[in-house]
């Protein structure tokens, strides 16, 4: 496996893959740590991982240092996700004991209760977007709940997985409880097969969550899938337009837009469109393009060549349908994988950037009749995973929530993950939900108890 800085080109570091043999034996190792953690308290669960969260936040500069160089996130984002995942880490060693204390049900028994118990070890399929956050946002909940767990991380990340597994080493957590498989994709599904493993996370792709859920069904093992997006961002007649022009550049180009629940279709009232199109033209021309080491930097490289080919296909595609080109849609001339920032202009069904999830820094503008057809409009889409509500009105920010097809809805605010709320979506933006109670509850075995009466006196 190769780890190459996206912003030059340069090969950072090579390491040796895992042989199926090896890979076999670390999940044995895994399993037999797992056979004495699940006994273990949530009390001493807890001190673990708020060590994990101390961790995090000493070594946060050197972590986030390599986070940028392996995929070219913004050297302040990658040091904000690592604070992001020192929350989560607190927040689970706070709350896990709560969120699965036994459930008393009252029925015809003396006693009856449900119990939420580890299923043992879970298989991580993880992408490169958010190197540490995907992983910690579920290893935090997953551990806590008494389970074990492997990661086969994304391949352009080997360094930031080797890392993870030496944050919860560091952490004092027991030896083997966490390891990071060193593995092709094309061996995931031999490790779902793997009788040891109990269920699978993957927070990817629509097509690597199929293959990942039809490995998995075959072998009766749960998965939870968190896939592709996007995200409508609408604009409603009496938007704060200010406030929502300011929040669209950052929906749109955090992490250089490489990310699921970042706003990709920009759904605004006719009203409104044309004063939306030119302010959000000014904020884009603004940003600074550039090293992502550098802090003076707004804009960084894609994390991989391909990348930069495929969102270029789709706005080169998009344009030969109709669509106009309001600013950007070319390389810039600097060494990396750099692509402006873009802005489409009528966007209609039919064009890629209308209904294919653009992985980059590309906004598609489509304009709304009216309020029935910018609900219309999002959920014309075969994702469901976020989205976001601009209206001065707080009750038809509601109203409109609750009719948009997703796993979440924001109203006059980002669309965003946060370990207090569950976080997941529907259609072919997968199953299942991460972090908060729901979270946590995904990889547990939630069993009825049952206890009848005696005759003794």
């Amino acid at each position: 496996m190769k780890s190459i800085n996206p912003a030059t080109g340069e090969i950072i570091r090579e390491y040796r893959e895992h042989t199926a043999a090896e890979a076999w034996k670390i999940i044995g190792d895994v399993h037999s740590a797992w056979s004495t953690w699940k006994e273990t308290s949530f009390e001493s669960r807890s001190a673990l991982m708020k060590n994990a969260a101390q961790v995090l936040r000493r070594r946060k500069d050197e972590l986030a240092r390599l986070m940028t160089m392996e995929m070219g996130k913004l050297l302040r984002e990658s040091a904000a996700e690592i604070e992001k995942c020192a929350w989560v880490c607190d927040f689970y060693a706070d709350n896990a004991a709560e969120m699965l204390r036994d459930e008393e049900i009252v029925t015809d028994a003396s006693r009856s209760f449900v119990a939420f118990q580890p299923i043992g070890v879970v298989l991580a399929v993880m992408p490169w977007n958010f190197p540490f956050w995907q992983v910690i946002r579920f290893a935090a909940p997953a551990l806590m709940a008494g389970n074990a767990a492997v990661l086969k991380h994304a391949s352009n990340v080997p360094g930031c997985a080797l890392a993870i597994e030496d944050i919860f080493c560091e952490a004092g957590f027991p030896e083997h409880l966490f390891r990071t498989l060193m593995i092709p994709s094309v061996a995931v599904e031999a490790v779902i097969a793997n009788p040891l493993v109990a269920a699978v996370t993957l927070t990817g792709s629509e097509f690597a969550g199929s293959q990942v859920a039809a490995a998995a069904g075959k072998h009766l093992k749960k998965t939870v899938l968190e896939l592709g997006g996007a995200d409508p961002f609408i604009v409603l007649d009496d938007a704060d337009l200010n406030a929502a022009v300011k929040t669209a550049v950052a929906a749109r180009m955090i992490n250089q837009g490489q990310s699921c629940i970042a706003a990709k279709r920009f759904i605004v009232e006719k009203s409104v469109i044309r004063q939306f199109e030119a302010d959000l033209k000014r904020s884009f021309e603004a940003l600074r393009i550039g090293d992502p080491m550098d802090p003076e930097t707004q804009v960084g490289p894609l994390a991989r060549p391909d990348l930069v080919e495929e969102i270029e296909r789709q706005v080169y595609d998009s344009i030969a349908s109709g669509a106009r080109l309001v600013t950007g849609g070319h390389r810039p001339n600097l060494t990396g994988c750099y692509y402006e920032p873009t802005i489409l202009a009528d966007v209609c069904k039919g064009m890629p950037v209308y209904s294919q999830e653009t992985f980059g820094p590309v906004v598609s503008l489509i304009k709304a009749n009216n309020e029935e057809d910018a609900i219309r409009i999002a959920n014309d889409s075969e994702f469901g995973l976020g989205g976001c509500i601009w209206t001065k009105d707080l009750k038809r920010g509601e109203r409109i929530a609750r009719k948009i097809e997703t796993g979440a809805m924001f109203v006059n605010g980002m669309t965003k993950s946060d370990p207090r709320l569950p976080f997941g979506g529907i259609k072919r933006s997968g199953y299942g939900r991460e972090l908060g109670t729901y979270g946590i509850r995904e990889f547990v075995n939630i069993k009825t108890i049952w206890i009848g009466v005696t005759n003794d006196k």
